[in-house]
């Protein structure tokens, strides 16, 4: 009789992952060391075939090593064997890694909308800043001439009264009254309430 050839590890040779997750849940960390050393290739693929990313694979799958020592305690064999328990843990970490990143873009990209949104409507705006700038100039050509130069001088150009009637050759007490006069005027053209 021939004797049976195998590639790898002879399956008779294998550790009783069972037994060692048990021992594992007792704190034996040589133990740990041989689950460790058993499942580790197959929690890497698992995680890597849901993240795609091996990074992030090689991370989750410390992860779920990690969490296999926390919680070996609550490994029930009559649930089902170890090797399941293991990689459903590695899968379900994985899927909670693929939702967390998915939650922090959906995130970044909503905050990324609302920093380019304005706060209030710029078109409305400038068309009601446009709207009253044309009233405006509509009533500043109701003013005298006088009226307008001082007012245009004193507003737009930011002169004092002083030297608006130095610019204008005209005593200050004139060009008070113009000014005066021109803003009543404005006040009344615009519908602006005192």
């Amino acid at each position: 009789m021939k004797e049976a050839v195998y590639i790898g590890t002879n399956p008779a040779s294998k550790p009783d992952l069972q037994q060692l997750v048990r021992e594992v849940a007792l704190g034996d960390q040589e133990a740990f060391a041989a689950v460790y050393d058993a499942v580790a290739g197959s929690v890497l693929g698992v995680v890597r075939a849901v993240l795609r990313d091996q990074a992030q694979s090689e991370e989750v799958a410390q992860d779920v090593l990690v969490e296999v020592w926390r919680t070996a305690p609550r490994y029930r064999p009559d649930r089902g064997t170890a090797i399941n328990w293991i990689l459903t843990l590695a899968h379900r970490r994985a899927v909670d890694r693929v939702r967390s990143v998915e939650a922090a873009a959906a995130r970044d990209s909503k905050a990324a909308l609302l920093a380019r949104t304005p706060e209030y409507d710029q078109v409305t705006e400038q068309v009601e800043i446009r709207l009253e700038q044309e009233q405006v100039r509509r009533c500043l050509r109701t003013l005298t001439e006088l009226q307008r130069q001082s007012v245009t001088l004193a507003y737009y150009r930011g002169l004092t009264y002083r030297q608006v009637a130095e610019a204008l050759a005209l005593p200050l007490g004139t060009v008070k009254t113009r000014l005066r006069d021109g803003l009543i005027r404005l006040r009344d053209c615009l519908g602006v309430t005192a």
